[in-house]
């Protein structure tokens, strides 16, 4: 690039270009870090609830429509978005340019509605930022390799964001919302969680995976791996002094622990008897419903499908069914997360007693290295987050490096 100025990746959701006010706000935000020496790539999401009245309206038309076209329909938001912000970037004496995804080199694989950035080809990018112009990108859309629209998924904002920071080497992917970074539990039910100022990849990719709607999973995967340093902020926080969130590499915590209790609402419960995995397998790829925390023995299968990630989940549904499966939609999930968590038992033994305390009967119980998560029944989720947030965070919180402000 002709121009030398180091490079910053902002992206800002939903909540934060919701009307035009916020998006003159955002607006002068991106100037502030431009005049401040810094080449400036801005990843904007659709505005508001954009999205989902678009899936609303097209579910007026069709109870099942197709994904392709939900595609295109989808795009729409994020595009009106950019207009607008270079727009006012323009209106207030800065050069600014909109791209699209696909004229922004985001190529992805042929997945409609939830597709996978497979590269990233920034040269349009890198040429209007030696030109001095901040660039404008609509996030959660690529191209795929026959040249068809695709979109990323719930979130897909974030792996925008940060797959353009890796390609264009930038400084930082900074993460603009409604909150203030990452904190130990869902604000809006636990009154007292505490906020992270400092936390790996792994952890945060648990939490993502558990059903923490910070970032996305696949967004702090593309980080992990080309070493990205993440700064998850609120938008309307001044530019310094206020809190924030670091996600990079290298972090190191005096204990390992729990680090947070995320819960997940927004899931169903699959159980086939028999050991037909295969028919399993192909008839949820056949539906496109994903499926997490797979579990195959003692004659039947047993899965969680995150609903949020299932745009005709009535098809995904009627597919299971079909091969004789039961499913349940009353559950939801609570997860502990932490590194390490699962190398001492007793963290396991402490969760349990928490759960007979509380009369709460766990349906399901999985580990990973960093996750402890049950399936409970959803009316008890945010009793038992609470509860499990109060016996390790309140009580173990000093000693796991919960907070370092």
């Amino acid at each position: 690039m002709a121009n030398s100025s180091k490079i910053i990746v902002q992206k800002f959701g939903g909540s934060s270009v919701a009307d035009i006010a916020k998006i003159r706000r955002v607006a002068e935000r991106v100037v502030a870090t431009k005049r401040a020496g810094y080449a400036v790539c801005v990843v904007v999401s659709a505005m508001g609830k954009t999205t989902d009245q678009l899936l609303a309206l097209a579910n007026e038309v069709s109870a099942s429509p197709p994904r392709r076209e939900l595609d295109m329909l989808l795009t729409v938001g994020e595009r009106t978005t950019m207009a607008l912000l270079a727009i006012a970037l323009q209106a207030m004496g800065e050069p600014a340019i909109s791209l699209t995804g696909s004229q922004s080199g985001i190529l992805t694989n042929d997945r409609h509605f939830d597709a996978r950035i497979i590269e990233v080809r920034p040269f349009r990018i890198e040429d209007e930022l030696a030109r001095g112009r901040i660039v404008i990108v609509a996030g959660y859309q690529g191209m795929s390799y026959k040249r068809e629209i695709t979109t990323l998924g719930r979130g897909g904002s974030d792996t925008t964001a940060v797959a353009l920071a890796a390609a264009l080497g930038a400084e930082r992917c900074e993460i603009y919302s409604d909150v203030d970074g990452v904190y130990t539990a869902d604000p809006r039910v636990v009154g007292d969680a505490k906020h992270i100022a400092e936390m790996g990849y792994e952890e945060l990719q648990e939490m993502a995976e558990a059903g923490a709607k910070v970032l996305n999973a696949e967004a702090v995967e593309f980080a992990k791996r080309h070493g990205i340093a993440i700064y998850a902020r609120k938008t309307d926080d001044p530019l310094k002094g206020a809190k924030e969130t670091v996600v990079r590499l290298g972090v190191v915590r005096e204990a390992s622990g729990v680090r947070a209790v995320v819960s997940e609402a927004k899931i169903a419960y699959a159980r086939v008897r028999g050991s037909a995995l295969g028919a399993v397998t192909r008839a949820c790829g056949a539906a496109e419903v994903p499926m997490k925390e797979l579990h195959a023995g003692g004659g039947e299968v047993r899965f969680v499908v995150p609903l949020s990630r299932v745009p005709d989940w009535s098809t995904g549904r009627a597919a299971i069914e079909a091969e004789g499966g039961e499913v349940r939609e009353d559950l939801g999930a609570v997860s502990l997360v932490g590194d390490g968590i699962t190398r001492d038992v007793r963290v396991l033994e402490r969760a349990l007693s928490v759960l007979a305390r509380e009369s709460i009967v766990a349906e399901s119980l999985v580990t990973t290295a960093f996750r402890i998560s049950v399936l409970v029944e959803r009316p008890k989720v945010d009793a038992l987050t609470r509860a499990l947030h109060a016996e390790f965070v309140a009580t173990d919180g000093a000693n796991v490096g919960m907070e370092s402000e």
